[in-house]
């Protein structure tokens, strides 16, 4: 008979058990309060609220600029992943660990700086300015600091993916004749898409749902630079309950949508790790 396994840890139905609880009290519960608190509206008077026009207007600047965003995040985050992964150079530690800088950054902090930096008479805002281009206070400047707190799910989620490729794969395409441009279009890049879309949907999904490192920079000026989150604390503020969770039902559904999406594509990119 084969020798059994010992397992230090408790068995199945202990960890499930305390899984299913965690879950259910930290993330299912107030989710579920707030769907059954929205079912307190009815269709015509959700549909009001969720849809009129500083919503939508919110809604075109949240999504307009979370898309912009993880965008130029997957672009340039891969092009940093690359670097990152594939060369050694003086000074790649201290840039690696810049990487994870937003990360543990408070967002009022990155929101506060970004405002500084990017005004008039700000370092980067005073040359923009010159060049008619203003950043801070307007749509562009939420764009800004949704790419500073997006960048990280782009370079994390493809740096692995780069570190594991098989170079020989590289070197046979090169035996045949392919310059570099044939190579990266055609052995490179399929292997990178899925990762490059799930970190373009990570990016996209946090972008969605910033709000500190927003708020200072963007203006908050309502039909101009007001994000949809921003909007949902103004409802608060002013006890319109019903608007606000119709506004965060809206949210809420989006990211999920995303979520199943990032999962979808976590499952496409593990075909191409085998």
């Amino acid at each position: 008979m084969p020798a059994t396994r010992f397992n230090p840890l408790p068995g199945f139905g202990l960890t499930m058990g305390y899984t299913l609880v965690y879950v259910g009290v930290i993330v299912v519960l107030p989710l579920a309060a707030l769907l059954v608190r929205t079912l307190d509206l009815t269709p015509a008077d959700f549909w009001r609220l969720a849809t009129d026009p500083r919503a939508m207007a919110s809604y075109r600047l949240t999504f307009g600029a979370s898309l912009a965003a993880a965008g130029v995040n997957a672009l340039f985050g891969t092009l940093l992943a690359w670097v990152l992964a594939r060369y050694r150079f003086p000074g790649r530690g201290l840039v690696d660990a810049l990487v994870d800088f937003p990360f543990a950054l408070p967002t009022a902090v990155a929101g506060l700086t970004l405002a500084d930096l990017f005004a008039a008479e700000g370092w980067l805002g005073r040359g923009l300015a010159m060049a008619g281009i203003q950043v801070a206070f307007t749509p562009l400047g939420v764009m800004v600091a949704l790419t500073f707190v997006g960048l990280p799910f782009v370079v994390r989620t493809l740096q692995p993916v780069i570190e594991g490729f098989d170079r020989e794969l590289e070197e046979a395409a090169a035996t045949l004749g392919a310059g570099r441009w044939r190579t990266f279009r055609s052995v490179v890049a399929p292997t990178l898409l899925p990762a490059v879309l799930t970190g373009f949907a990570l990016a996209l999904a946090r972008a969605i749902g910033e709000y500190g490192s927003v708020i200072f920079i963007a203006g908050n000026k309502p039909f101009v630079s007001e994000i949809a989150p921003l909007l949902i604390v103004i409802r608060l503020e002013e006890y319109d309950y019903a608007g606000a969770m119709a506004l965060a039902v809206v949210l809420l559904a989006i990211s999920f949508l995303l979520l199943i999406t990032i999962n979808l594509l976590e499952r496409w990119s593990s075909r191409f790790r085998r």
